[in-house]
């Protein structure tokens, strides 16, 4: 989807959007995807996810340091983050969560988890991103969303603040 600058200085293809299309874009999904899972689920889903700018920039930086780690000639262009959508466990499921304290009201709720991605090539010569984690012994392997159990010190991420249940003042 080609998206319209905000800014006239902007470079082309900065992802920059007008705040009309914004509007409309989020419009879209409350009145389409967040209608279908509230009455499929039965549920108040969360419709945003808010992150404070000191953790976000947090995550960047432990990414570009940890990737540097595995690779010293690894630049910025080699990055990037892809955002995962998720679901919390119903209630009765919670004790997953033991690990990663969040409220018991995000039960079934959606939200992002962010994971860091290096740009390689795979086997067959294509540029690929892929998921990368910092863990010993796991050298560029893709992150452990395939390992079993959890094990400390990947970089994913996702402690924001759900909307509803936190208040929806300030949003568009």
């Amino acid at each position: 989807m080609k998206t319209e600058s905000t800014n006239e200085h902007e470079p082309s293809g900065s992802g920059a959007m007008s705040n009309d299309l914004i509007k409309a874009l989020i419009d879209n999904y409350r009145q389409n995807q967040m209608i279908a899972i509230n009455e499929t689920m039965g549920i108040t889903d969360s419709n945003s996810i808010w992150f404070d700018l000191t953790k976000l920039k947090n995550f960047i930086n432990q990414l570009e340091h940890e990737a540097r780690k595995m690779n010293s000639e690894c630049t910025e262009e080699d990055l990037g983050v892809r955002f995962y959508y998720a679901a919390y466990p119903k209630i009765e499921n919670w004790d997953i969560m033991e690990s990663h304290p969040v409220p018991q009201e995000y039960s079934e709720r959606h939200t992002l988890i962010m994971v860091p991605t290096l740009k390689k090539e795979n086997e067959d010569g294509e540029i690929i991103h892929f998921d990368f984690n910092s863990l010993p012994n796991n050298k560029l392997r893709n992150l452990t969303l395939n390992a079993r159990g959890p094990k400390p010190g990947g970089i994913g991420e996702n402690q924001g603040t759900l909307s509803p249940p936190a208040s929806s003042m300030g949003m568009l």
